[in-house]
């Protein structure tokens, strides 16, 4: 099985050497260019496709967020993870809702972000507990008006059996392990997934995820 390809994205030097050192030399993984800014990173993402690009928030020039967004625009499977020293709400929510389907603080142990990395590029969704505490939090406060009624509105748009894998992927369950719970083949699966894309709409998994839970 070929190796994990991983772009860095970081405009401190010292964060990439760091990233560079400790996921170069983890088994199945593979650190293929770094980049120093959001346009920097939208450049090399275009010619290097890599498997996953681990990005931070705030840079110079285009800020992770925008970057993003225009990577996934150009690259809709493109798996994007967000590292970050930063928590606050707002950070989070927006690099989610940009379609990164990972989101680590910077003191993350060496070990879970390797694993991560691994389940990021097996099309998992990973986040740090506090991330996930907060994206429930705001779907449970209501944080924006009406976002509960829009996204119980987006919902009612999928059958039943759709809603039932959207509630299986908002709890992080890859497609083989819905198709397990449900006792569906994982072509199924697949079916279903890019049909509730299609009719939410939502770019990945992630986004799916937040509107079952701001609907809840």
């Amino acid at each position: 099985m070929a190796d994990v390809s991983v772009l860095l994205v970081d405009d401190e030097r010292l964060v990439r050497m760091g990233l560079r050192l400790l996921l170069d030399g983890a088994d199945g993984i593979r650190i293929v260019g770094e980049a120093t800014d959001g346009l920097d990173a939208i450049a090399l993402a275009r010619r290097l496709r890599p498997d996953v690009i681990l990005m931070d928030i705030r840079m110079p020039h285009l800020d992770g967020i925008r970057a993003a967004e225009r990577i996934l625009h150009e690259a809709p499977d493109a798996r994007i993870m967000m590292l970050t020293t930063f928590d606050a709400d707002a950070q989070v929510l927006g690099a989610l809702e940009s379609g990164a389907v990972g989101y680590l603080l910077k003191d993350t142990p060496p070990a879970e972000l390797v694993s991560a990395v691994l389940e990021v590029a097996a099309g998992r969704i990973r986040l740090s507990p506090s991330v996930v505490a907060q994206v429930i939090d705001a779907a449970t406060n209501g944080r924006e008006s009406g976002r509960r009624q829009a996204a119980q509105e987006r919902l009612a748009r999928l059958s039943a059996r759709e809603r039932e894998i959207a509630n299986a992927v908002a709890l992080g369950l890859s497609n083989a392990e819905v198709a397990a719970k449900l006792f569906l083949s994982i072509a199924t699966v697949k079916t279903h997934v890019g049909r509730i894309m299609d009719k939410l709409p939502a770019q990945n998994r992630v986004q799916i995820a937040i509107c079952v839970h701001d609907a809840a």
